[in-house]
């Protein structure tokens, strides 16, 4: 037997295992569940294919009441987590997210399901939630055509999911996205970091799980400060394309500081818009999906949707 298929060149526990034969390995985020009608709240979800080339698709949810009004609701764009290399839009936790959060804000989403690394490294999870948005752009699936208002468009993620929206919403101010008018953007514990260590983060010992990581999802980048994965190095960033941001953060995550951070860069790149943060005491990474009856995760399930309905 090939020694090289059992030997493993990089361990990134617990997310992933690469083999020295290449095979990656995914430890975690592998399992998925089907689009349904969720009997807790009424959320009605379905699969689409966005493009039959590079497979990237799409789950779309709609709200209950969708049903019962001839009234367009808002519509949110949601980019999963997952540090770049695990998970989907399809996962259990997620699935169970959005139908919690279209409940609750009362929205139509469209959850994107991009390729992941390293077997596509980045840009190419940035390229296939373009590709996405723009395929939402185009306004061809029924529900969003009976559904969504495109004046009243949000985009949202978690963890690398919320670094996916941000990038977005800067292309949409640099390119502009036809027929879509984005409102605001909610980033949940983004994954944003840098070369030098701010806030509490020089004494943290996963920093160089970070760096690594990075890595992996991107092997040309320049380093922890691209533009990419630090706000900071991006000249770009007054030019985000929606008028309000907000950010949320967890007591005791690692990448808390970095929240804080992209607020304070924001206000002073020249934007012009309004962003806030708002934190979770005492709460991990991610926190919401781990123990989504929590009362921190309700109330910032409350506050995303306040902010899209605001």
């Amino acid at each position: 037997m090939d020694s090289s298929n059992t030997e493993v060149a990089s361990d990134y526990s617990p997310l992933l295992k690469i083999y020295k034969d290449g095979r990656v390995e995914r430890i975690s985020g592998t399992e998925i569940v089907p689009p349904s009608l969720d009997p807790q709240t009424g959320v009605e979800s379905k699969d689409v294919v966005i493009s039959p080339e590079t497979g990237v698709s799409a789950r779309l949810y709609i709200p209950k009441t969708s049903n019962q009004t001839q009234k367009k609701l808002p519509l949110l764009i949601y980019f999963h987590g997952g540090g770049f290399c695990i998970e989907t839009a399809f996962s259990p936790q997620y699935h169970s997210y959005l139908n919690s959060l279209v409940s609750e804000s009362n929205v139509v989403a469209v959850s994107v399901n991009y390729r992941r690394a390293p077997e596509h490294p980045l840009p190419i999870a940035y390229d296939d939630s373009w590709a996405a948005l723009k395929w939402v752009a185009s306004n061809v699936d029924e529900w969003l055509k009976i559904h969504a208002d495109f004046e009243r468009v949000f985009f949202a993620g978690d963890s690398a999911g919320a670094n996916i929206a941000h990038h977005m919403g800067l292309r949409v101010g640099a390119e502009g996205l036809a027929g879509v008018k984005v409102q605001g953007i909610a980033l949940v514990h983004p994954y944003f970091w840098g070369k030098d260590p701010i806030g509490g983060e020089a004494a943290d010992e996963k920093r160089a799980m970070i760096d690594n990581l990075w890595r992996l999802a991107y092997p040309p980048t320049s380093g922890s400060d691209d533009p990419y994965i630090n706000p900071a190095s991006d000249p770009k960033l007054g030019s985000l394309g929606c008028g309000s941001v907000l950010v949320c953060v967890a007591g005791k995550d690692l990448l808390k500081d970095r929240g804080f951070y992209y607020r304070e860069l924001l206000e002073k790149s020249g934007w012009g818009g309004a962003v806030e943060v708002m934190e979770a005491p005492g709460e991990e990474h991610v926190f919401h999906l781990i123990n989504p009856v929590g009362e921190n995760s309700a109330a910032m399930l409350k506050r995303i949707a306040s902010f899209m309905n605001q």
